[in-house]
């Protein structure tokens, strides 16, 4: 229970800021993980480590990153972050001047960017995992708890 506390709330600290690290960078909070992982199980190093991360419920370093990233931009898609995050989230809907048939789907407008840093930043890289997304968990009508149950589902399939 200590060395779960203490790992996932490290890992999960700021995660969102990791948005597109480099794979080598990405590798050893992995590998941080695996250890914290093997050490609760007490599995060998041997044995794959993929069942057991399942078993604990446990997404892996990217898609974590992922998952903090997702909940943020719905947050801010329903009003529950502040206005400075919120304008980073703009819908297609909002920005266009005429009514599509997509309009019932929360469609995230990406902005056009120079640089890989500046498709690192959250006005970018939100949207973009947002657009990504299945139809039905960027529905209206999806509450957080929802939101966050469906995502980890998905990922884990």
């Amino acid at each position: 229970m200590v060395v779960r506390a203490f790992v996932s709330s490290r890992l999960d600290y700021c995660n969102s800021l990791l948005c597109g690290i480099a794979g080598n960078l990405l590798q050893k909070l992995q590998s941080v993980q695996n250890a914290a992982a093997r050490l609760i199980t007490r599995t060998g190093r041997r044995e794959h480590i993929t069942p057991v991360l399942r078993e604990l419920h446990w997404l892996p370093v990217r898609q974590r990153i992922d998952f903090k990233l997702a909940v943020i931009e719905h947050e801010a898609l329903h009003g529950q972050l502040p206005q400075y995050l919120a304008e980073d989230c703009q819908l297609l809907t909002d920005i266009g001047r005429r009514s599509l048939r997509s309009a019932d789907v929360l469609t995230c407008a990406i902005k056009r960017t120079q640089t890989r840093l500046r498709d690192r930043s959250f006005s970018v890289a939100g949207p973009c995992l947002w657009n990504s997304l299945p139809v039905a968990l960027r529905d209206r009508d999806i509450s957080l708890v929802q939101f966050k149950r469906l995502l980890k589902t998905l990922w884990f399939v």
